[in-house]
This record gives C-alpha cells, structure tokens and sequence, in this order.
C-alpha cells in the first residue's frame, strides 16, 4: 500500500514554489494538485500508523469517506488553480497550497494529534487569504478571523485532551456521548458555520482577495462536514442544527445584494444540508449535499463572480442570480431530504434532483451567454 498521504505534495509544493522561477509558479500551482490526485488515485483501503513519542499515530487512513472527500478537495483545488492561473502574487500562492493541503491533511488523518495540527495549520493559511487583500476592513476581518479560530481549536483542543485521559487513545472514530465529544463536536462546528457560531464567516469570506475567496468557500466549512461525519453521524443534535442552518442561508442569501455576501450565505445554507444529513445516519447524505449543493453554489459563485468582474459590471445579484441559488438549493435539498421521506421515489427523485440542478446552469448561460460575447460595458479590454 502507497503510505505518502496526499497532503504531503500540496505542502511539498508550497515550500519549493519560492524557488521556482515566476515565470513557472502559476504552472506549478496546478500541477501540484494534478500530482496529488495522481497519489490519491494509487491508495489502496487501509491505515498507515508512525509511533512518535509514546503514541501511534494515523497520518493516513483511506476508505471510502476519505477518499470522496479527497477526490473533491483537490479537483477544487485544481480548478481553483486554474481560476488563480494570472495570480502572481508568492504569498497568496504559498498559502493556498498550504490551506490546501492541510485540510487534505485533515481528511485522511487516522488520529487526534494530526487532525488538530492539520486544522491550526489550516486556520493560520486560510486567514492570510484574507489579510492579502490589503485593505484596512480584510486586515481587521482576517484578525477577527484569527481569534475566532483560535479560541475554536482552544475547545477543540480541550475536547481533544479530555478524550484522550478518558480513553486513552488518540484514535478518530466515533464517539460516544459524554463530555469530551461535546467538546470536540463545538471545535467541528465553529468551523462549519452552525449558528450561532456562523458569524465569522459572512463577516471573513466576502472580504479576502478574489482568489483567496474561492479557496475560503472550498475548504474550512466543508473539512468541518467531513470531520462531523466521520465522529458524530446520526447524532439527532446535527439534524435539528443542519436544519436551522439551511434556512437561515438561504433566507439571508436571498436578501443580500452583494455577491461576495451571497456566496457567504448561500455556504451557510448548503453546509446546513450537509450537516442535516449527517444527523440523519448515512454519510453518504453529507455527500450529495457537498456535490449537488456545495460544490454546485461553489462553481456558480465562480462562474458569476468572473464573469461580472471581467465584464465591467458591479458585483450585485440580480433575480437570475438569485433564482440560480434557489434552484440549486432546491436540488440539493430534493436530493438529501425526499428519498428520506419516500423512499420508493427514489429514481424520480435522482432525476428531478438532476433537472433543477442543470436547470441552474441553464438559466446562467442564459443570462451570461449575451454578456460574454459582447464588449466590456466600461469600455475597457479583457
């Protein structure tokens, strides 16, 4: 079995990119994750364990759930180098490979001890997404950020310490209902963005660089889905929390005019599926919501940011943004929700799940579709 987790590239990668020539980087920035879904791809099922002090320690643990949350992390982080390809900025660069990596680092961890160093590492990357935007309002955003993630990963920490003099092991499984899971569980969730512990979130994402936004809506909420799955699936307490989650994102995406802030709500909403599902049992619900919904509202945030930015046109959702979000809400909440509550409309509700999804898509290109084929509205080229 291939023992070199995945995340070992990415945060390879980030420290050789300084030393590759400018000219190369944003190349580089691509291939990397190319590598690492290359080394993803030859994993076989099964644990690689490394004694470090007195404690056995799981840096990788492949199956199933790993590897579908593996997968999508870095084919988000492919297209995101793509989307960040005419970036040239080091900093930026350097530390969305480390951001990356080590939410990847996070969803093959076997244990405690590397999960949370994984997730202070993530915490301390992604937060430079934002103050690399250079404005006095992202520079005190990212300090906010920062502190709301640390006293996060102190609760965590916390949790984590309390597990391990309960049972004396650092291994990440499910866990049983006592008093160190609560604490974990509340560490997991500031993360995921469950109200009231959300705020971070709307207030951080709408303000970091373009680029650093696009990694910032991949990452942190979505790590926070795969670590709640993996430790507290079927926990009725997520039902009811995924459940508020969802509709109070799409509520409030459905009022907001600013775009960034849209995408921030608009990921409240579709992790609150997520989270509902995993309250659910099956984690494979927490799947779908990612795919149909997460990475669907990711691609169109994309899409429309672009395409409005390099049109010359403000950054405002109008109804057809507006009705793409819904639309895709919807396919996301027919896909995790109705073949719970009917189960032998299972197909038909694969199908319409399918329809109002690309039904999304349609209705963005036939918006953009006229815009992308004519001239900037401000005169200007490119």
């Amino acid at each position: 079995m291939n023992s070199i987790p995945p995340a070992v590239v990415l945060l390879g990668g980030a420290l050789a990119l300084p030393l590759l020539p400018r000219s190369f980087r944003s190349l580089a920035f691509v291939l990397f994750p190319a590598a690492a879904m290359a080394l993803l791809l030859s994993l076989e099922d099964g644990t690689t364990t490394l004694r470090f002090l007195s404690f056995d320690l799981v840096p990788l643990r492949v199956d199933r759930l790993s590897l579908a949350f593996g997968t999508i992390f870095l084919l988000a982080t492919l297209l995101g180098g793509i989307y960040a390809f005419h970036l040239k900025e080091l900093g930026q660069q350097v530390a969305a490979l480390i951001y990356a990596g080590s939410s990847l680092g996070v969803v093959f961890s076997g244990d405690l001890f590397t999960l949370f160093v994984y997730w202070e590492i993530m915490a301390v990357s992604s937060a430079y997404l934002i103050l690399a935007r250079g404005m006095e309002r992202s520079r005190r955003a990212a300090m906010r950020y920062v502190l709301v993630h640390l006293f996060g990963g102190s609760v965590l920490l916390a949790g984590i310490l309390w597990h391990f003099v309960d049972s004396g092991s650092l291994l990440f499984n499910g866990f049983d209902r006592e008093g160190a899971a609560y604490l974990i569980m509340f560490g997991f969730a500031l993360n995921a963005g469950i109200p009231p512990l959300h705020a971070w979130l709307a207030d951080a994402y709408p303000e970091g660089t373009v680029t650093g936004s696009v990694f910032l809506s991949a990452f942190t909420t979505k790590t926070a889905v795969y670590v709640l799955a993996r430790g507290f699936a079927g926990w009725e307490i997520l039902l009811w929390a995924g459940v508020i989650m969802a509709l109070y994102g799409v509520v409030f995406a459905v009022l907001e005019n600013d775009i960034r802030r849209l995408l921030a709500y608009h990921i409240i909403s579709q992790v609150g599926y997520m989270v509902a599902g995993i309250g659910i049992v099956p984690s494979n619900l927490a799947t779908h919501a990612l795919t149909v919904g997460a990475i669907g509202g990711l691609t169109l945030g994309m899409m429309t940011r672009t395409a409005r930015g390099h049109t010359g046109r403000p950054l405002r959702a109008e109804a057809a943004e507006t009705a793409c979000y819904v639309l895709i809400n919807l396919a996301a909440v027919v896909r995790v929700f109705v073949p719970l509550a009917a189960p032998a409309f299972y197909r038909d509700t694969v199908i319409l799940s399918g329809v109002l999804w690309a039904s999304a898509f349609a209705v963005f290109v036939g918006k953009y579709w006229p815009i992308l084929t004519r001239p900037r509205v401000d005169g200007r080229s490119g």
